[in-house]
């Protein structure tokens, strides 16, 4: 790191410069979706920022990148009144609705031509952030729609806020002195996918909805916390009046302007067909989206007009939100019945009186076992709350108590299914098959034999596999490598050109890696990363059908669940029959690539915290360089624990264990 030995003034023109360039970094990189450099460099250039504000405090700005996680957490929040009302807006469900609205727009605006802007509308917590001489000095939340509360120290977190507005010579100056836009606060799918993740690993209560996390987020006491989510603010609405701002498009191009993300789907729209094409469209698109919607807003988009219609209640006319179909409603469980797994699990389901629920008509839903049911309180004849998302399985919620008429049942789990005994092992939630050569759980194994993460046979659905094992072609995985073309032909589905397309398929597939050959195997606890790990620590068919219970205490991140599992398949003779007579019927198991070795072999890392000199994976990747384990959880049989700044969980775990701890400084001095 250079040390700067000029006048103040020649170090302030440095730092302004290095606050200029990061910004506009950030704002490639979190806006534009287009890094203009890699994170090495934009991390470097940080790193000589916050050296020059360490060695002069007095150079440090409210805008500085920083000072986005900075200061203690508050003891309570600030109350503060909107400048203008924070409105909501009124929901219209049905595109009669929609053309009550649009019918009754053209009345009050006496126009025979109207222009609509059309876009997302995003299932966040509603905010109003403020510019004082183009710097970010508040955020407010909706509150009731007068008052609100300061929640400035979490929203400076946001990557997507800039500190400091972009300037340019298409903005009124004025804009610079004050400035205030309204938008949304929302978390990307998979970044709730991981918080709820690291909450389930740490015990603690999982968010509803990413909707619920952002909230929960934003209203942490404790800035930090805020700091570790990647939030994001979606502008949508400037509030000030600007002349120059013609219309609300205009309002979405000056927020783009000034640095802000905005929604980009927007669209223009002269008719209601056009409004209604919209809808149709996104109904199916918006699930594909790295966000979550719930609907669309329809805004009169000439600001004049708008503002002329005026506000009715707490909506403004010139504005609607069209819902799409809700994902959560009410039915009656009409039953409780069994399915079976793979694995000879026995899962109840709910057969629900049907209902339209997320555009489509439900009448299962998944119970997970006979544990939820109690924990629920489920009842047969209960009227229940159910939810669906998207593709994702519906589930039933909970049951609504005060409608119980004395006359629902308990569901008992079944002793026997078909005549099947049925068990449930000490210390586990789920029950099962006694006999695992029931039909339904072969069937079940074959479908995972072939699917995506094991062999990844194109052709052998569900469907073809019960209808090979119906005719009698197909009773174990092993018959898949000895099907010929004439076993096909003529059955239904198969011509001459289907048949052949299908050997070819398993042809192409008889040669798979070892980690996707011990997932196909279907042994119980065994995932298809857990799987990769068994066989990168084998390295061959033959050492790992060999495995002694001893071997799996090694492995990091195995543990003893897995480990049992694994030997207690091992031992069962006819598996291991099983294994050889695939590899008697031309399958081939590919040996797994040997582990790099180094001064680090047999030592396993945990990294927490975040790092100066490097990120995470680029340490993660010198060590595994180096023949070491890189892993993400601490166990007993961690080596190394490295812990930068803002360290999680992890590093009370290690302290706990008594697992060797290093800091930053440490570790690149062992590297």
């Amino acid at each position: 790191m250079e040390t700067y030995s000029g006048s103040l003034a020649e170090v302030g023109k440095r730092a302004a410069e290095l606050r200029e360039v990061i910004n506009d970094y950030r704002y490639q990189y979190h806006v534009k979706d287009n890094p203009a450099v890699s994170d090495e460099v934009y991390d470097s250039l940080t790193r000589e920022l916050r050296a020059i504000e360490e060695k002069y405090p007095e150079l440090i700005t409210s805008d500085s990148p920083t000072q986005r996680v900075g200061g203690r957490a508050l003891a309570k929040f600030d109350s503060i009144e909107h400048l203008r009302p924070m409105l909501s807006l009124n929901d219209i469900f049905t595109i009669e609705e929609l053309e009550a609205w649009e019918k009754r727009m053209h009345k009050l605006l006496e126009k025979t031509q109207l222009e609509y802007y059309a876009e997302l509308k995003m299932d966040g917590l509603a905010m109003a952030l403020q510019y004082e001489n183009g710097v970010f000095v508040r955020a407010i939340t909706r509150g009731d729609g007068h008052v609100g509360e300061d929640v400035t120290h979490t929203v400076r977190t946001i990557q997507t806020v800039p500190l400091r507005l972009r300037k340019s010579n298409k903005v009124p100056a004025r804009v610079y002195e004050f400035f205030e836009i309204r938008g949304e606060v929302i978390i990307p799918r998979n970044e709730f996918e991981r918080i709820n993740g690291e909450r389930e690993k740490n015990g603690q209560p999982l968010f509803a909805n990413p909707r619920n996390a952002g909230a929960g987020t934003i209203r942490q006491l404790d800035p930090q916390i805020a700091a570790q989510r990647k939030l994001e603010f979606i502008a949508y609405a400037v509030e000030m009046d600007i002349p120059e701002l013609i219309t609300h498009q205009d309002e979405h191009s000056l927020a783009h302007e000034l640095g802000f993300k905005v929604e980009p789907h927007d669209k223009i729209c002269q008719t209601l067909k056009e409004l209604e094409d919209y809808i149709q469209y996104w109904e199916v698109e918006r699930t594909k989206l790295p966000y979550q919607t719930d609907g669309l807003v329809f805004t009169i988009n000439n600001n004049a007009d708008f503002e002329g219609l005026g506000v009715a209640g707490k909506a403004p006319r010139g504005a609607v939100a069209y819902k799409y179909p809700a994902e959560t409603a009410t039915t009656v469980l009409e039953d409780i019945r069994l399915s079976i797994g793979r694995t000879g699990a026995v899962t109840p389901y709910a057969v629900l009186q049907p209902v339209k629920v997320a555009g489509s008509t439900v009448s299962r839903a998944t119970l997970h076992n006979e544990d939820e049911i109690i924990k629920k309180d489920l009842r047969i004849g209960d009227t229940v709350i159910i939810h669906k998302a998207g593709d994702i399985i519906p589930e039933v919620i909970e049951p609504i108590i005060k409608l119980r008429t004395g006359k629902e049942k308990k569901f008992v789990m079944p002793t026997e299914f078909n005549g099947i005994k049925i068990v449930r092992p000490e210390g586990e939630a789920v029950a099962r098959l006694a006999d695992l050569n029931y039909g339904e759980v072969k069937w079940q194994g074959l479908i995972h034999f072939v699917s995506k993460s094991a062999f990844d046979i194109d052709g052998l659905g569900e469907k073809i596999l019960q209808q090979l094992m119906e005719e009698g072609l197909i009773v174990t995985a092993v018959d898949i490598f000895r099907l010929k073309k004439d076993d096909l032909i003529g059955l239904e589905r198969f011509a001459e050109t289907s048949a052949q397309n299908l050997i070819e398929s398993i042809d192409k597939h008889r040669t798979v890696t070892l980690g996707r050959f011990i997932y196909a195997l279907g042994i119980r606890h065994v995932g298809a990363k857990t799987a990769s790990d068994i066989a990168e620590h084998f390295g061959s068919i033959d050492k790992f059908l060999q495995a002694k219970p001893e071997i799996f205490d090694t492995i990091e991140g195995i543990g003893n669940v897995v480990g049992a599992s694994v030997v207690t398949w091992l031992s069962n003779t006819k598996n291991q029959k099983f294994v050889y007579d695939l590899i008697k019927a031309g399958v081939i198991v590919k040996n797994a690539s040997p582990k790099k070795t180094g001064k680090f072999s047999g030592t396993t890392w945990v990294f927490t915290g975040t790092m100066e000199s490097m990120s995470r994976s680029e340490a993660q990747a010198k060590i595994t360089s180096l023949g070491g384990d890189a892993v993400n959880s601490v166990s007993k049989n961690t080596s190394y624990v490295v812990v930068g700044a803002e360290p999680g969980s992890k590093y009370d775990k290690a302290k706990k264990l008594g697992v060797t701890i290093l800091n930053e400084k440490e570790f690149l001095a062992i590297l």
